[in-house]
């Protein structure tokens, strides 16, 4: 495994990795019109060139020989959908389905954490849909708690996210 700060070259993976994931992981009953066009206006690889440009967020990529097979982001100022935490949002989190059980995940989010106390922090925050249960259940192995809970938003539609939170003390 190799870590490394995302550079404007690996855009389009970034891209290419986000769809994949966030397709396979909830999609699972066909691509309607509304998730296609969310998917394709979203993972774009002029919105990752963008954001490595700005610089203002954590944006570590893992990479194998082939190419990235997982990435974090995480975004400070970030208004947290329950009053009492941090602003740094780990905004998102993703690691190839084919690559998990090997540590990406543990280490990417070592990452983030290790990034959180940097920054003085003592508690770092996601969201994630309400039936991703192999992701809850990662996180809530990790320290992870339930705060709360939001809706994520496409179009009018709503679906029921889970607010998490971790006490960067809790892991490693």
């Amino acid at each position: 495994m190799n870590f490394r700060p995302a550079v404007k070259a690996d855009a389009t993976s970034l891209a290419a990795l986000s769809i994949e994931v966030w397709v396979g992981t909830y999609l699972r009953h066909g691509v309607s019109s509304l998730f296609a066009e969310f998917v394709l206006a979203e993972f774009t690889a002029a919105r990752f060139e963008a954001l490595i440009e700005e610089g203002s967020d954590l944006l570590v990529v893992s990479e194998n020989r082939d190419g990235i097979d997982g990435y974090v982001r995480v975004s400070e100022g970030r208004a947290a959908p329950v009053d009492g935490l941090s602003d740094l949002e780990i905004v998102t989190f993703y690691v190839q389905p084919r690559h998990h059980g090997k540590g990406i995940g543990s280490a990417l989010l070592q990452l983030a954490t290790d990034h959180c106390r940097d920054k003085g922090q003592g508690e770092i925050w996601l969201t994630t849909n309400s039936e991703n249960a192999p992701a809850i259940d990662f996180y809530l192995s990790k320290g992870f708690r339930q705060v709360g809970v939001t809706d994520f938003r496409i179009g009018d539609q709503a679906y029921p996210n889970h607010v998490l939170a971790l006490d960067v003390a809790t892991l490693g």
